[in-house]
């Protein structure tokens, strides 16, 4: 049997997607980070505003960043990530969905998705008895979030979660801080 280009192509085509598939839907948590056990996913659920994040390219020059947690009918979370592009004078709005990581209903551990079949990793590693505040690690070290229901932080929470990410390897002085309308 006899393969043409386009056939070799197509091959190649699918087994290059197959990789990349492979390679960026890896879904995983830093070195000596733990996710949250318990965890309640419906406590989870609902509103958080942004403090502070490691800047990355979909939410640079973002304020008054929030994401929306929703339960959907399959049993998936909606996520409605929304910020305030103050260069462009624009809202932003990104949707996205996030499903607990190996079926683990009792872990804050997350694989989120805004592109197709593409996953990364969302770990809830800190929150406080009243899922008020939570400190959030990606896949890696430039991936953290400080979380919170209301649009700041008490200062004792904020020292905690800061200590807790530089025990990990964070560099805390790249966060960027995020403004959130007071009004």
């Amino acid at each position: 049997m006899k393969i043409k280009n386009w056939q070799l192509g197509l091959l190649a085509g699918i087994g290059a997607a197959a990789i990349t598939y492979k390679l960026t839907s890896r879904v995983s948590i830093p070195k000596g980070a733990e996710a949250v056990k318990p965890f309640d996913t419906n406590k989870y659920l609902g509103t958080w505003y942004e403090i502070a994040r490691m800047d990355f390219k979909f939410e640079k020059n973002l304020d008054q960043v929030t994401a929306t947690y929703t339960l959907r009918d399959d049993g998936s979370i909606k996520v409605d990530n929304r910020g305030y592009d103050y260069i462009n004078k624009e809202w932003k709005q990104s949707i996205g969905k996030a499903k607990l990581v190996n079926n683990d209903t009792d872990e804050g551990r997350l694989k989120v998705s805004f592109f197709g079949p593409f996953y990364a990793g969302y770990n809830v590693i800190a929150i406080d008895k009243d899922y008020r505040y939570a400190l959030v690690a990606g896949n890696s070290l430039d991936y953290l979030w400080i979380l919170s229901r209301e649009k700041t932080i008490p200062e004792n929470v904020k020292t905690d979660y800061l200590a807790k990410a530089e025990s990990l390897g964070y560099d805390i002085g790249k966060l960027v801080w995020t403004k959130q309308d007071q009004g």
